[in-house]
């Protein structure tokens, strides 16, 4: 028994031993976050109204463009990618059963628009419909490659190619999407000068890889602003909306940031448990890169 006793006191001495010779660097923010505090991320009552009134204006234009249109598709898109479909979350689910239920007579109905195939294929999925990638044998020959007329639509392209990234096991008509995009719009990409927005949007898909299923929401909605404003066909309101729903979210986030440095830093983790990372900082940054909505504030 006691010399059991003494194995197991040699075993946890060497144990705290090592988890004190541990020699993370200390984190590189220090007080740095201290700064954000109640003055400098407040949202005034105007900021608040203005926001509820834009909201109002991008419900009613959700609201009247038709569920079976390509302009609803590619709004709910902007709105997804803008970051703020949070605040519309019933109305686009609403939306997307109804094309859902007639998705096929949909994908009969827009022919061989394969921009609009692709998107709504991506939507569905992206919602957890298991819509079949069977809609997309119509764009191959006999052989189940995809034809060689599609190179010069580079925004069908691109809309394959994100769509392709939610494919499943054995989808092999996927994978080969995958690869027949990158080939075409990498080749294509020197001559997209006249159109820099889609230019940006095909380089951070694939030169930077990182198509939207691989994207945290939140970097991605701060990247697709500047691409939205950049695009000639954006809706200005919902931009307007974005950019400001974007600083006040970004506030929030701010003062969280400030509160959860200050909790940390009495627990003086650093000096009380050397073995441990001091890590807080960046594991809220992963924390709100998932779960950003005000609604997940307490958690």
């Amino acid at each position: 028994m006691e010399m059991h006793s003494s194995v197991t006191n040699d075993y946890v001495k060497r144990l705290e031993e090592m988890r004190k010779s541990a020699k993370f660097h200390p984190s590189i923010w220090g007080d740095y976050f201290l700064a954000y505090n109640s003055n400098n991320t407040q949202i005034s009552s105007d900021e608040q109204e203005e926001l509820a009134k834009l909201k109002e204006m991008v419900g009613k234009l959700l609201a009247q463009t038709p569920d079976d249109s390509q302009r609803k598709l590619e709004l709910i898109d902007a709105i997804q990618r803008l970051g703020v479909d949070y605040h519309f979350e019933k109305e686009i689910d609403e939306s997307l059963r109804y094309v859902y239920v007639n998705y096929e007579q949909q994908n009969n109905k827009n022919g061989d628009d394969l921009s609009t195939v692709a998107r709504r294929f991506h939507l569905l999925r992206q919602h957890g419909y298991n819509v079949p990638s069977g809609v997309f044998q119509k764009f191959t020959d006999n052989e189940g490659n995809y034809v060689a007329s599609l190179e010069n639509n580079v925004e069908g392209l691109l809309n394959l190619y994100e769509a392709a990234h939610l494919l499943k096991h054995d989808e092999d008509i996927l994978d080969r999407a995958i690869e027949f995009c990158s080939s075409y719009l990498r080749a294509s990409l020197h001559k997209m000068t006249a159109n820099a927005s889609l230019s940006k949007r095909v380089n951070e898909a694939l030169i930077l890889n990182m198509p939207i299923r691989k994207t945290l929401p939140r970097l991605g909605a701060r990247k697709f602003v500047s691409l939205y404003e950049e695009d000639e066909s954006h809706n200005e309101i919902l931009l307007k909306f974005a950019k400001l729903d974007f600083n006040l979210v970004q506030k929030m986030h701010q003062r969280e940031l400030s509160d959860i440095t200050r909790w940390w830093k009495k627990f003086d983790v650093a000096n009380k448990m050397p073995y441990a990372r001091d890590r807080i900082v960046e594991l809220f940054m992963w924390m709100t890169g998932i779960f950003f909505e005000p609604c997940y504030a307490k958690a």
